[in-house]
Formats: C-alpha cells, structure tokens, sequence
C-alpha cells in the first residue's frame, strides 16, 4: 500500500489531466496521453513514473466483471466490533486487509466501525465467508448485510478535479 506522507510532491494540472485521461484507459499509448495534455512523450512518462514511485498511482489492473467469473452475489457489509481500542481495530484491519473475498474495507464514524464490500459465487460460499469474518472472530460484536439487487454503478475511477 502506498505511503502517503506529507513529503509527496505536489500533484500540478498536467498531473491531474494525465491521471483523468489513465483512469479511463492506462493503456492508452503515452504519445496519446502528451497529445492530449499538450506535453512531450517524455515528459508524460517522467511524470508517470514519478505518480507511480510516489504511490499518487498505486495500481496499474483490470477491473472484472464480478458476474463474468461467477462472483454473482455482492453485499455490503456494516461491522461493529466489540470496542474501538487500538488493538482490536487493528486485529480487524488485519483479518480484512488480509482476506481475498473482501474487495474493500473502510474503518468508518457514525456509530459502525467498518463497511466491506464482500463478492461470492453464491450465497452458500457467502455464509461460510461470514462464519469466518464475523461469527468466529470475538472481537466481531455484530454485522448486518445488505445484498446487491443491481450493479447500478461500479469503478474506481477518482473524480480529479
């Protein structure tokens, strides 16, 4: 994972119009990209490098199609944890982090302690990753599913401004 300490440069408006145009299609061919934002081929692959060196680009992937490989069944997950100390949040970071069915994972306020996005094959496989993320784990107080009818919108596109 990247580190985002407060020594990263600066991210200026060229930045910002390579990352737009990368977001929508990395392979795009970097003679494009200079074209587009009206600089040198050199300069677009200086200044990628220097994203990805600094973390500001953290991955370079295709994003699937979760229904095209069988992953039909997509929940969102609300986690409370037994209580909020530094160790216990940490253990729960760990066992999510560390976890292939968890797509994504935020320690969140409001009264929850995370939000998971969690994709199975069938609802089967998504009790048995259940029984493993919350029921076994003590520190794990309650969770409650939400099941996704419909993938109205999917991405991780940023919106840079």
């Amino acid at each position: 994972m990247a580190d985002f300490s407060a020594s990263r440069r600066a991210i200026d408006p060229f930045d910002r119009a390579i990352l737009r145009i990368i977001q929508q299609d990395n392979r795009m061919p970097q003679r494009a990209i200079a074209e587009a934002v009206n600089l040198s081929t050199a300069a677009v692959q200086r200044r990628i490098a220097a994203m990805e060196k600094d973390g500001v680009i953290a991955a370079n992937a295709a994003i699937v199609d979760p229904d095209a490989v069988g992953l039909g069944i997509t929940s969102i997950v609300q986690v409370n944890l037994t209580d909020e100390k530094a160790a216990t949040v940490d253990r729960a970071k760990a066992l999510f982090r560390a976890d292939r069915d968890v797509q994504q994972c935020y320690y969140v306020t409001g009264g929850l302690s995370f939000v998971l996005l969690i994709v199975a094959p069938d609802m089967h496989a998504y009790e048995a990753i259940t029984r493993r993320l919350f029921a076994e784990n003590d520190f794990v107080a309650s969770y409650h599913s939400f099941l996704a009818l419909d993938r109205v919108k999917a991405g991780m596109a940023l919106a840079i401004p």
